[in-house]
């Protein structure tokens, strides 16, 4: 199911700290809110673009569009490039595309360790087995089990990145193919 604008509305004002349930029904103070928000330096990243609709794709395009906007908008998915064909306003405005392969196994520990913190103390030889036998170089895998790692130090701030844990973190993902 797509979602409707209120509810793309909504789930923006939610990332950016704002008050979803007091503006989701006030547009025009909810966009000046969401623009006011977009004058930050950053990027907003919007997973599963190809879920989304033409015409929420061209309301993200007129919040980026803003004049004061600075922060750039990454749109990951499935079939974007399908997806921003149906938003020819917004496709126009593409810098670049990138596509993101596997991660290769030498490259896993590296990039983990650029992604987040959490895995600046864990051995490459653990980090190398969970890719083996769970994540096979899917970074949106390794994100997954990166959410569930820091649930767990919620959980007890004192526990290790260890084979253990990683090993409990890739039984959460469910059946691997």
């Amino acid at each position: 199911m797509k979602p409707a604008l209120p509810q793309l509305r909504a789930a923006l004002l939610t990332a950016f700290g704002l008050p979803a349930t007091s503006l989701t029904n006030r547009t025009d103070t909810a966009d000046r809110a969401l623009i006011d928000a977009l004058k930050t330096p950053g990027a907003l990243v919007i997973d599963d673009v190809q879920r989304i609709a033409a015409p929420e794709l061209d309301y993200l395009r007129l919040l980026v569009d803003a004049p004061t906007t600075q922060t750039s908008l990454v749109l990951c998915g499935a079939g974007a490039e399908r997806t921003l064909a149906r938003a020819p306003a917004l496709a126009s405005r593409v810098l670049t595309w990138q596509q993101v392969p596997r991660l290769d196994t030498e490259q896993v520990p590296t990039v983990l360790r650029l992604f987040h913190p959490l895995w600046d103390t864990a051995a490459d030889a653990d980090l190398l087995h969970a890719d083996a036998t769970c994540a096979r170089g899917n970074f949106r895998t390794w994100a997954k089990i990166t959410s569930h790692r820091y649930a767990a130090l919620a959980r007890a701030p004192e526990t290790v990145v260890d084979q253990a844990l990683l090993s409990r973190a890739c039984s959460r993902l469910g059946p691997t193919p």
